[in-house]
């Protein structure tokens, strides 16, 4: 039996070191004097990318505190009452600590838990360049007022490439970071600003570790990655279906014709207005030899949607959930920007995206003569 116990020990202390923490502990730490009582506030975002309270406290003698459990690592930012900024954060369990001016909250510095050490990393470098931008900013306006055409346009040349430095750190991070979370959000701005070619994000997003893909922020990546896919030149256009101004339903499969424009606008879009008239003009034009449009638009306001098709004489059809970005087509599409467009052969299958002026008549005269 002597020989038993050790083992069982052994077992029991290796079994509690292995183990995960249960739930969290914020810890945080403030230089300078902040009365008592100030509260503060733990948010996060909803799915409509609304921040929403989770939590509140209050300071005592320069000190508060958050604990809790957490599902899954997750970003969150702490606010201070009646201070700018905010401290982001990754709530995962486990022991997390935070130490920051009051006047400068996004300066925190944060230690405890393997996301937060690999979120700092990244903070570390991009306050570096968020510096370097903004004295540079100072440095072209002061030579702006001076009229100093030549530091101006020096200057204008370091900004760029201090541009390029920051898109290249941000790609060369989420490649040689794939388990941090943070480089799951990295790949999603990269995919949303359209950096880098889709397919350069879906190599890196493929080398995320497990935990990372699994993770919610790599969950939405994927859905967006799947969205763009589907949404391919090359690819069949996801059919969909939405109201007319008219209230009645009105599918893709209804109104394809030999061409088919799907163009996505909204009244308040003025980039949108502006491109109106060529598509009306190459409406008419090829029309009777098999050209169709459907308008979907992301408007909130049926009334302003309405003045609209009417003002610009848009003779096609039209649809709108009158949801703006949140509409299920534009999600479909993995909308983001407007305007957008896809142009479908006679079997549905997107043949170019995005075309304007001359370019979209040239493409429609090709599929069409």
């Amino acid at each position: 039996m002597r020989k038993i116990v050790p083992i069982v020990l052994l077992i029991a202390f290796i079994a509690s070191c292995s183990s995960k923490p249960e739930g969290f502990v914020i810890n945080a730490k403030i230089s300078g004097d902040l009365e008592n009582g100030t509260r503060v506030f733990l948010k996060t975002t909803d799915s409509l990318n609304k921040l929403q309270d989770v939590d509140t406290t209050t300071v005592e003698n320069g000190i508060f505190s958050f604990t809790g459990e957490q599902e899954n690592p997750k970003l969150y930012y702490i606010f201070l009452e009646s201070n700018k900024g905010n401290i982001p954060l990754f709530l995962e369990n486990g022991d997390i600590d935070i130490k920051f001016q009051k006047d400068s909250l996004n300066y925190a510095q944060l230690k405890g838990t393997q996301q937060n050490e690999l979120f700092m990393k990244f903070l570390d470098e991009s306050r570096k360049i968020g510096e370097r931008v903004r004295s540079m900013q100072r440095d072209m306006n002061n030579a702006a007022r001076a009229q100093d055409t030549a530091t101006v346009t020096s200057l204008r040349e370091e900004y760029l490439e201090l541009q390029e430095h920051s898109r290249s750190f941000n790609i060369e991070f989420a490649k040689e970071n794939p388990n941090a979370l943070i480089s799951a959000l990295i790949l999603g701005n990269l995919l949303y600003s359209k950096i880098l070619p889709n397919e350069e994000i879906q190599q890196i997003y493929d080398a995320l570790t497990p935990e990372i893909k699994a993770s919610e922020p790599g969950k939405d990546l994927k859905e967006q990655l799947d969205k763009l896919q589907n949404t391919d030149i090359g690819s069949v256009a996801p059919e969909f279906s939405a109201p007319t101004p008219q209230g009645n339903m009105l599918a893709l499969s209804d109104i394809k014709g030999k061409v088919t424009l799907v163009d996505f606008w909204a009244a308040w879009c003025r980039p949108c207005r502006a491109e109106n008239p060529n598509i009306v003009s190459v409406y008419k034009k090829y029309h009777d030899k098999g050209l169709n449009v459907v308008g979907v638009s992301l408007d909130t306001r049926a009334d302003d949607w309405n003045k609209a098709i009417e003002a610009d004489g848009l003779e096609w059809n039209h649809i709108s959930n009158l949801k703006r970005f949140q509409d299920p087509i534009a999600q479909l599409y993995n909308i983001n920007a407007i305007p957008a467009a896809f142009l479908l052969d006679e079997n549905g299958i997107i043949v170019a995206k995005n075309l304007r002026g001359a370019a979209l008549e040239q493409k429609v005269a090709e599929l069409l003569n």
